[in-house]
Parts: C-alpha cells; structure tokens; sequence
C-alpha cells in the first residue's frame, strides 16, 4: 500500500451555537493538527466565525480547491424543550452549497455526528461519515482515497483507541481563533479523554471510552504557553467532561503551570467531590475564577436514577468549599428525571434555592440520545419506540408529571431570581451583549450577588 501523497483537505467546523459563550472548535483543530503532521495542505473554516455566511464558504471553497471537505458537528441540537433549535439544517446547508462548486467528498464527523450518524448522513446528504476518533480514522480514509481502495462503507467506525500521548494538540488557526477571543476571550485545552462515571443520558462514555486516558501535562500546559504567548488568550477553558478525576491527573497539569510560573483565569466542568483545601490553593495559584459543577438533579432520589454518585449534600459541600475560596460557580439542573414526583420537584427547587453564592441553570426534561441507558428506560415507559429516529429532540419527563404544570412550577418558583436562571437561556442575549462590550469569560458569576463588578479587558489588548 503506498503513501498518501498530499492532499488538499478543507475542514468545515458547523457549529452555530454561541451560548453561553462561543467555544473554539476543538476537535476540528485536532484532526487538522493530524492531518498537517501527516503532510498535507489543510484550510480551516468556522461557519460561525464567518458570520454563518454560505458566500463566504462557498468563496473559500473556490480558492482552495479541495481534494476533501470534512464537516465537523458539534451539537444536533440545543436541547432546551422550551426553545428548541436544530443545527443540523446548517449542515445540510453547507453540504448542499459545497456539491454546487466542487466534486470534492464530503465527510462527516465530529461528537454530535457520532451519537447518531445513520440518521445524520442521510438528512445532510454527504458521501461519508467518521465516528470515533477522527485523527486516525481520517488519515485511513485518505489514503484509500488515493490509492484508489475502494471505500466500502459509507461509516467508517473505531472504537476510542488514541492512548494519551497520541491525543495531538490542536492546530489553533489563527483567524479563527481571533473571533472566538473577541467572543468572550476564550480559548478551549483538552488535558484528556474518556468518562468512568454511568449517568443514564450522557454520550460521553459513547463519544470518547469508558477509560481515562491522559494527555502530558508537559503537552498540556505547552498548548496554555502557545495560546498565551501567539494568539494572547486571556481565558482558558478546559473542556474535559470531567476535570477532578479521581486519580488527581487534572492536578499534575496545575503542577506544571505553577512550576513554569503560569497564573492564567480559567474554568472546566467539576464533578461535586470533596477538594481539599490544598487543591484549592493550586487552582486559586494556576487562576481558577468559576467553576461549572456538573450536579444535574437537585434531589437524593432523582440523583441516584440518573446514575450519580453523590448525594445533594456533596453538591452542597463542593459549593461551599469554592465558595470559600472565593470561586464562582454554576450548577444545571434537570428537572423531571425519571423517578421524579411532585414532592421530589419542590424539594428540589428547595434544595436549589439553598445554595450559596452561586448561578444555577434549570432545564426542563432531559433530551433523549440513542444508545443511552435513558433512551431503554424511554422506551419501557412508552415515550419514544424501539429504534425510533432521535434525530427530532425527544424529551424525558417523568411518566405523572404534567408539562405544563411542570413549567408553570418552575417558573413560578424563580421568577425574580437573578442568580437562578428558567428557562436556561433567558439571559443569553445579555451575555452575549457583554462579551461584545468587552467583558471576557463565562460572565454568568455576574449574576451572583455581590458579583456584579468585573474588569473588563482593553478592547486593544
């Protein structure tokens, strides 16, 4: 089999999505990262980053001349029932202007193209589809398309299988990055892979293994040093889906930045677990400024039918120690889980409200994703059918709980809250607003009390 010669790759990232916050597109940046190690020409496009403009793609198209398009989904939808908005007509947009200008293939890939891709090919309209881990799995499909091997499946599979060291860093395209910087200041890292833990709707043990597996921290914190030092990010965003694991990894990347004298704002996502006040210390050292707290059910009952761990009191415990430690946090919760009842919704909006110095994000229902533990306890209750098209969101609520008292209870319950937030994108305009004034960084510690004042970075900085 020969050596793929170069060829002339045009990465696509779809994402229209800017709420909270606009995130980089990470995983996009990773396979280029690949493919440019490997040789050949890549161009990177941000469809958001280009004003989600189909001139502007179509004219980039032109110049480029791709021998392969890769489109890259993040998200199939918002998963919010209240204002439900679907992504995946954009892509089919983009596929369908790219045919008119060019016989490139059109591949797919991405995490939101992993969780259903039968479905997602065949609405958009591609040649072909990537699910898994795209660094390798392009690199094979390109060198079957130059030696000519017939492609036999139009999906091509591999389970998560990249050991740590062989997660490459992101090829951070420049232009690309100097929008999302203007959009909040925000630069995106991944210290890992993989998810141990079994809640019964997440994607992520899907998506990425049910085994850590670790980047170098060396390699991490070169990733903070380069975005620091080229493109002077200000904010950092570590997009693990769990930062704290439990064997401590996440603290040998602080380590490292504290050795080399880096004090940078940054946030991730944090499962509720008990952080000594040496951890602390070294997030505080490193520029821990907010903290997202994964607690997803306010209730005992509702936390352990979902597949938690920890009991509310945990949640409660871990927002106090940032508390103290004068760290802003977030938590979302979901309401209607299974097992939910009307005692269990009031107690947890009590249990809500009892939290201090901290924003909680409420949703209503949880979206439904195929291959989930969710998705059989759905089709046991009678709410979707056995290998139903998830494609259109479908939501869990808990069979005895009525929707529109459901909401109407929850709107009730934290309406005037400021620093509780139903439906969850009622602040996103204000947000957005903010970042566009100046403001860097996730933005909703504002909505804490006595939170209110923030520095606002130098629009020339």
């Amino acid at each position: 089999m020969g050596k793929a010669a170069v060829m002339r790759i045009f990465l696509i990232s779809s994402n229209i999505a800017n709420t909270p916050y606009s995130v980089y597109p990470l995983g996009l940046s990773m396979v280029a990262s690949s493919l440019h190690n490997a040789g050949h020409e890549i161009k990177q496009f941000d469809f958001l980053a280009s004003n989600r403009s189909v001139d502007e793609l179509v004219k980039e198209i032109n110049v480029f001349n791709p021998d392969i398009i890769g489109v890259s989904i993040r998200n199939i939808d918002n998963v919010n029932l209240l204002n439900e908005q679907r992504y995946i007509e954009a892509v089919r947009d983009i596929v369908q202007k790219a045919r008119k200008v060019t016989s490139a293939k059109i591949i797919l890939g991405g995490s939101g193209f992993s969780i259903m891709p039968e479905a997602i090919l065949d609405e958009v309209g591609a040649d072909y589809g990537i699910v898994g881990e795209g660094e390798s799995l392009i690199l094979d499909f390109i060198n079957k398309v130059e030696n000519e091997i017939p492609i036999k499946e139009r999906i091509l599979r591999s389970t998560p299988s990249l050991k740590g060291k062989d997660i490459p860093s992101a090829y951070y395209d420049q232009r690309i990055m100097q929008f999302y910087l203007k959009s909040g200041n925000v630069a995106s890292v991944q210290t890992k892979r993989g998810c141990i833990h079994k809640c019964i709707y997440c994607s992520y043990p899907i998506l990425e293994g049910d085994k850590i597996r670790v980047r170098e921290a060396k390699l991490v914190v070169d990733d903070i040093e380069g975005l620091i030092n080229k493109h002077k990010a200000k904010y950092i965003f570590f997009t693990d889906s769990v930062f704290n694991d439990d064997q401590g990894n996440y603290l040998k990347v602080l380590e490292e930045m504290r050795s080399r004298r880096i004090n940078i704002p940054w946030t991730a996502f944090f499962k509720p677990a008990r952080i000594d006040d040496k951890s602390l210390l070294l997030m505080q050292a490193t520029g821990l400024k907010a903290a997202e707290i994964g607690a997803d059910a306010p209730s005992d009952l509702t936390l352990k039918n979902i597949g938690k761990s920890f009991l509310f009191e945990d949640i409660v415990s871990c927002n106090d120690i940032f508390a103290r430690y004068n760290i802003a946090t977030a938590h979302y919760f979901m309401f209607g889980c299974p097992g939910e009842t009307k005692d269990t919704v009031l107690e947890g909006i009590d249990n809500i409200k009892s939290l201090k110095k901290t924003v909680s994000f409420i949703f209503m229902g949880i979206r439904i994703l195929p291959c989930t533990s969710l998705a059989k306890i759905a089709e046991k209750d009678g709410l979707i059918k056995k290998g139903q098209n998830l494609l259109e969101p479908v939501y869990y609520i808990a069979p005895g709980i009525s929707h529109k008292w459901l909401e109407e209870v929850l709107t009730e319950s934290f309406k005037g809250m400021r620093n509780c937030v139903f439906p969850p994108d009622a602040l996103d305009s204000s947000l957005a607003f903010l970042h566009k004034l100046g403001y860097s960084g996730s933005l909703w510690d504002m909505l804490i009390p006595g939170n209110a004042k923030r520095n606002r970075k130098r629009k020339d900085a």
